[in-house]
């Protein structure tokens, strides 16, 4: 997709993502404000990390910059945006420099600026693989939004350059630095449940938008790539294993008007564990379907909804699984969790390799529906 192009996609689409970029440890910036208020040599270790968002759709408006305003360990720094119009009530809102607005033209000029540490990637899935890699190459950590891509080679690509350029690559899977999540997860973790014996699990809602990029084929559309991750994230977290095979899996389109080249809108799959343990999973952009069972040796662990942006809760033969927060806290827990492991050089909870096998599940679960075959992994 050319740059003008793709502008006029994300014009097209009110599309937003995030882009944060990281320099080296000893380069770590404060706001200038802070720099300002407190003095500070250019040349002193800061303590946070700034943040530039890619994209200024709903993620990125709603969601990434309100959380950013919660967060201790980062900040809002910069933007990047095909729209001036956007631009311009960015950067009063924000009081973001004129210096740190960026567009698609001269994106890669970000490299010279010490305010921005990380790039925050939260563009449509075929564009992630482009701009991570070009974001690794200014010598900034890349944060990118989930779907990692849409191959696995893509993904591939991502990690090998961000190593190549020794950045971090940070999948932003919010839920595993949810409260709720983290209980069950080390219920499931500590085998407090006895042996796991099935998994069944379903994420969804009722997509009513048309032309969007989650209903172009090119753009990476398509309920799989979506809320599919979720499900299978689900059955691999709730299971506390890897899957080894996709047993069957089914795609459907239930609006061919709207979801068609092959997309589908309702996703179907069964997954096989070690040991002969199976997850039935589902993923739609049809109904409104939020829930993980898992079904152990000592009862059943019911997380409902499991993966919503607030009121993640469930119950076990433990107890009640139940944390309130508020939203956009997740995004702000996830954002300093993940500025947190920059200013310590300590591994992400989420690094590319995650969103990399969620990716290879995928392709196999299009595969095996391709196919009507199993797909081993």
């Amino acid at each position: 997709m050319k740059n003008n192009s793709r502008r006029e996609a994300l014009r097209s689409l009110a599309l937003g993502g995030g882009l944060a970029v990281l320099s080296p440890a000893s380069l770590i910036s404060c706001s200038p404000q802070q720099r300002e208020q407190e003095g500070e040599d250019s040349d002193k270790k800061k303590d946070k990390i700034g943040v530039a968002l890619v994209g200024l759709g709903y993620y990125s408006t709603d969601l990434l910059a309100p959380a950013l305003q919660m967060t201790e360990n980062c900040y809002l720094a910069g933007i990047v945006t095909g729209t001036p119009s956007k631009a311009e009530e960015w950067k009063q809102k924000y009081d973001i420099p004129d210096g740190n607005i960026y567009n698609y033209d001269n994106y890669d000029t970000i490299a010279d600026n010490d305010e921005i540490d990380v790039i925050y990637v939260v563009l449509p899935p075929s564009m992630h693989e482009e701009y991570t890699i070009r974001a690794a190459n200014a010598g900034k950590h890349v944060w990118c939004e989930k779907p990692m891509a849409v191959t696995s080679q893509e993904c591939q690509n991502m990690i090998d350059a961000c190593k190549k350029n020794n950045v971090q690559l940070t999948i932003g899977y919010r839920l595993h630095h949810e409260p709720n999540t983290q209980e069950y997860r080390q219920i499931m973790k500590d085998n407090k449940l006895g042996a796991v014996k099935s998994v069944e699990c379903a994420a969804g809602y009722r997509e009513n938008r048309t032309d969007h990029w989650k209903q172009k084929k090119e753009m990476g559309g398509g309920v799989i790539y979506d809320m599919g991750v979720y499900s299978i994230q689900g059955a691999r977290l709730g299971s506390n294993m890897e899957p080894v095979a996709v047993l069957s899996a089914t795609t459907t389109s239930t609006r061919p008007e709207v979801y068609k080249d092959g997309l589908a809108d309702v996703v179907e799959a069964t997954l096989e564990f070690p040991g002969g343990v199976t997850a039935d999973i589902k993923t739609s952009f049809a109904e409104n379907i939020n829930f993980l069972k898992v079904e152990c040796e000592e009862g059943t662990l019911h997380m409902e909804p499991f993966s919503a942006y607030n009121n993640v809760k469930g119950e076990s033969p433990l107890g009640e699984i139940n944390h309130p927060y508020e939203v956009p806290k997740q995004q702000a827990m996830q954002m300093d969790n993940d500025a947190l492991a920059i200013l310590e050089n300590k591994d992400p909870k989420v690094p590319g390799e995650e969103g990399l096998r969620d990716i290879r599940i995928v392709e196999a679960i299009l595969k095996s529906a391709d196919t009507g075959q199993k797909v081993d992994l």
